[in-house]
């Protein structure tokens, strides 16, 4: 018998040869050896599903799958899709139209399987889309709007229309379909991991095993020289400028390496640097270093005593900073109220769990230093890089790659430094990318809460007192610490009228990976524990939930506790009445089910309201955009806003076109890029389309007026670019005579925008924000009394967002966070040390994601761009806190712990004495 040679793999209709090493997994085969790196490491280990590809037309997880068995088989990647699948075409348009792309990290992975799936004659209905891309995980969208476009394809329904750049009209309140879209479906976009240069030396940290541990570094030469293909290991001494780095400067405190301690679970201590495969190849088990640990603490109560070790000398009682807002007397209030309501609540550590581990690379050239990473904050983490390298600012360029989810965990600096310090000592580009259990175990997380608040209401039910005091865990370093102490107490009383108010909060060090900004700097937790306290106040005073908020929302002109006189953008009586009418439903469906469901099944309805800071808190918070003209008549779009799925490439440019009244596809864009882009902030606080959109349309009217004043035309004559020439109204002026600026233009504009605020005095009191995002969400949700386990099936989200910029990608938004929020009231429990995977550590699949209807009232803020105000965290903040209303409404007890998972609500049904009596087994 003839023996078939199988020494080949057909890559999208191209052979290959087998590599040598037939035991690599084909994952490093597609992406190092074809370059095919639209297929995505998310995890390494088939939990995440980013890496899935079509094997002779079956889906695979290829970070599982050796190449051997691949060996005659027939490969398709997202890169062959569209010409190898007979859906893929049109299922990457779907994806498009239903704008089911979000950072973009996962959509290669959901776009194979579900192409797979389609192919296979699987979906034949929504439950079949679903079942199709249930083993791709996705963190961004809430995968609502992934199962419409499978869905679609699958059951063979009329195409839902792109909707391209209008030609004519504003772009404004456009569903303007996302701008980088195609790039995101085409598995072009390039994230951390996917540009690293050929020739590239790789890093791999040397992490502590303890907590907290001394340690002493060994001859390093002599390992060096003992591991060839290692070119050298870096330490604290290698650092050439401050040691230190941190978000907030006058805080910095996170080493670049430690010099002789480390203070959480597997901190980076040293870092070896050599060719790809040596450096993977090392066991560490021979690395010289010698570790003695030492006590540690954990949690809030035990780092606040008084013999506690403390993690900075000049932090006493491991104190990092506490925030206040007083107004009025909030203890005498509650003695004299006719109802009162006291309650504790605790939450812990919340992992981000965005999709695409940390990665990037670096390298020198000429005298500047090159850093290419996924980052949030590409100017700020320039500033802090010069600063670790003892260099001015110009010679630092910071160039953000596509960011795969970050949700304020890509704020902070974690390769960046890492592959700066060794950059600029080598001769070669350098990269570093984190595995899954480096990104997890090392990452900052959102702040566990330790709460006891105090609610009092009037017998005519109008809420007059709220004392709150809330312990936040921040962890080893301060990274944004500082922020939620301070976001807090602003936010702890709600969004309510309330003449009397005392909150305070602390951010307490613990031997433990830093917390830090996660989609809400601490609001959401602290709503969970608020806004039960509201349900609670509101039934004891024998108000309807719904009722009670609208009877104390705030208005209009009313003076929150920090003494800030609101203006007319308040639209959460608006959000309530819009809500209103389907609570009433609601009601009723849920009376209905419980009275045909078993007796172990209960069904129960609970809302949240809130209102929400946009920007820093009471600190400058600019954006500065640049619209250039070329000679040849060319617009050019500097936007420097890093968009993390949230829409801001798409977003900034509608807002840019309009103010300058053009087409947005007239635009050129030039995104984010330290040496090319001004300044436009972090993504972060909810602020980009608010700051840098009304910078955007700063820009674009001041460009506008110009040409007007060019050409002695009307304040309303339209603005014309050509091909060589701009008109306003009926005269022209020719480009190519006007001189060049140091950019290049014949005519340019760039404007900053810094929002009007005023920092908090002691007692709290200014103007943290200059505008305020309000809502509401309700939630129906179904708890079997004998597990505890508690299933989501619908949501409600009622939104103030000012103006609409862009619909669809509003809703998207909002999906997302309410997938995000399904996680942080019931299953999302980080613990430190124990689940630094995506198998231990469980997020919401597309089976956990309930229905979920989105409704915008519009409040338009006289300061934002076209009235329009952020959305990204708002939609966030009440999800969790309804959920848990509605459990308690279900059964009757209060679960004052999140997550609730069944374990705790067990335990709340006891200790509310509603447990039910084990039903027997049946033999």
């Amino acid at each position: 018998m003839t023996q078939i040679d199988h020494g080949w793999i057909e890559v999208n209709g191209e052979r290959h040869p087998l590599p040598v090493d037939r035991s690599r997994t084909a994952l490093d085969f597609l992406r190092q050896d074809l370059r095919l790196t639209g297929t995505k490491v998310g995890c390494g280990q088939g939990d995440c599903g980013s890496c899935t590809i079509a094997v002779d037309g079956q889906a695979r997880y290829a970070c599982l799958t050796p190449v051997a068995q691949l060996a005659g088989r027939r490969v398709t990647t997202v890169e062959g899709l569209a010409t190898r699948s007979p859906c893929g075409a049109r299922l990457q348009q779907a994806f498009l139209a239903h704008q089911a792309v979000q950072c973009g990290f996962c959509i290669p992975g959901m776009l194979m399987a579900a192409s797979v799936a389609i192919d296979a004659g699987e979906v034949r209905d929504r439950a079949g889309a679903r079942a199709a891309i249930d083993g791709v995980l996705c963190r961004c969208t809430g995968y609502r709007k992934i199962v419409d476009a499978v869905a679609e394809v699958g059951t063979g329904a009329a195409p839902l229309a792109l909707t391209p750049p209008p030609t004519t009209g504003p772009a404004v309140g456009q569903p303007l379909t996302r701008l980088d879209g195609p790039e995101k479906v085409d598995g072009s976009q390039q994230f951390g991991a996917d540009g690293i240069p050929a020739d590239a030396l790789f890093l791999r940290a040397v992490r502590s095993p303890h907590p907290r541990a001394r340690f002493v570094l060994g001859d390093l030469d002599a390992y060096v020289r003992a591991h060839p293909g290692v070119r050298r290991v870096f330490t604290h001494a290698d650092v050439p400028g401050r040691n230190l780095h941190s978000v907030a400067p006058a805080y910095a405190d996170q080493p670049v390496l430690p010099v002789d301690e480390s203070r959480h679970h597997l901190e980076a201590v040293a870092l070896i640097v050599g060719e790809r495969e040596a450096v993977a190849a090392l066991e560490l088990s021979d690395f010289p270093i010698a570790w003695e640990p030492l006590p540690a603490v954990f949690s809030v109560d035990d780092a606040v005593q008084p013999d506690a070790p403390l993690l900075h000398a000049n932090r006493a009682g491991n104190l990092l900073v506490e925030g206040r807002v007083r107004q009025g007397d909030a203890g005498a209030a509650i003695r004299e109220a006719a109802h009162v309501v006291t309650a504790r609540f605790a939450s812990s550590f919340v992992e981000h769990a965005y999709l695409e581990p940390e990665a990037g690379w670096a390298w020198r050239v000429g005298d500047t230093l090159e850093v290419h990473s996924p980052t949030q904050a590409p100017h700020p983490h320039r500033e802090d890089l010069a600063r670790v390298l003892g260099v001015p600012e110009h010679r630092v360029r910071v160039v953000p790659t596509a960011v795969g989810g970050g949700f304020g965990g890509k704020l902070d600096m974690t390769v960046q430094p890492l592959l700066a310090v060794a950059a600029w000592h080598l001769d070669r580009p350098v990269a570093l990318v984190f595995t899954r259990e480096e990104s997890m175990a090392t990452s900052t997380k959102r702040h566990p809460a330790r709460i006891v608040s105090t609610a009092a209401a009037d017998a005519q039910g109008r809420i007059i007192a709220v004392e709150f005091e809330g312990d936040y865990n921040t962890g080893a370093f301060a990274s944004w610490g500082t922020a939620v102490a301070n976001r807090v107490p602003v936010h702890a009383g709600g969004p309510y009228r309330l003449p009397h108010y005392a909150a305070q909060a602390r951010a307490i060090h613990t031997h433990i990976t830093p917390a830090g900004a996660f989609r809400g700097f601490g609001v959401p937790q602290t709503t969970m524990s608020q806004e039960q306290l509201i349900d609670e106040l509101a039934l004891k005073a024998g108000w309807d939930p719904l009722e009670f908020r609208a009877h104390n929302a705030l208005r209009p002109g009313d003076t929150l506790p920090t003494g800030q006189v609101l203006d007319d953008s308040v639209g959460l009586v608006e959000c309530l009445d819009t809500l209103r009418p389907r609570w009433i439903d609601a009601r009723a469906r849920v009376a209905e089910r419980n009275a045909t469901a078993p007796t172990h099944l209960r069904h129960g309805m609970g809302m949240a309201a809130f209102f929400y800071g946009c920007g820093n808190t009471g600190t400058p918070n600019p954006s500065t955009i640049r619209i250039g003209v070329r000679p040849n008549g060319k617009l050019v779009l500097h936007q420097g806003a890093v968009d993390a799925g949230q829409g801001a490439n798409t977003v900034i440019p509608q807002i840019a076109a309009d103010a300058l009244g053009v087409p947005v596809s007239q635009l050129s864009f030039i995104g984010p890029d330290t040496h090319l882009t001004p300044d436009c902030g972090r993504t972060s606080a909810s602020r980009q389309t608010f700051v840098t959109g009304r910078a955007a349309f700063l820009a674009g009217t001041a460009l506008r007026r110009r040409v007007r004043a060019m050409l002695d035309a009307n304040d309303d004559a339209p603005v014309t670019f050509g091909p060589g020439w701009v008109s306003a109204g009926a005269a022209r002026l020719s480009l190519r005579e006007l001189p060049l600026d140091a950019h290049g233009y014949a005519l340019c504009a760039e404007e900053r925008f810094d929002p009007p605020t005023r920092s908090l005095d002691a007692a709290g009191q200014g103007r943290p924000y200059a505008t305020y995002a309000f809502g509401a969400q309700m939630a129906e949700v179904e708890v079997d009394l004998d597990t505890g386990r508690v299933r989501v099936r619908r949501v409600v989200a009622v939104h103030d967002v000012g103006r609409r910029v862009n619909p669809t990608l509003l809703e998207g938004q909002v999906e997302g966070a309410v997938a995000q929020g399904v996680g942080l009231a019931l299953m999302e429990q980080y613990l430190p040390g124990r689940n630094n995977n995506l198998h231990d550590y469980l997020i919401p699949t597309v089976h956990d994601v309930p229905e979920v209807e989105t409704l915008f009232v519009e409040a338009p803020t006289p300061i934002g761009p076209y009235g329009a105000k952020g959305i990204g965290e708002p939609a966030l903040v009440p999800t969790a806190a309804a959920i848990l209303n509605a459990i308690h409404h279900a059964t009757g007890a209060r679960v004052r712990e999140a997550p609730a998972t069944p374990d705790a609500v067990l335990r709340a049904l006891a200790d509310a004495g509603l447990a039910r009596p084990l039903r027997p087994s049946v033999r």
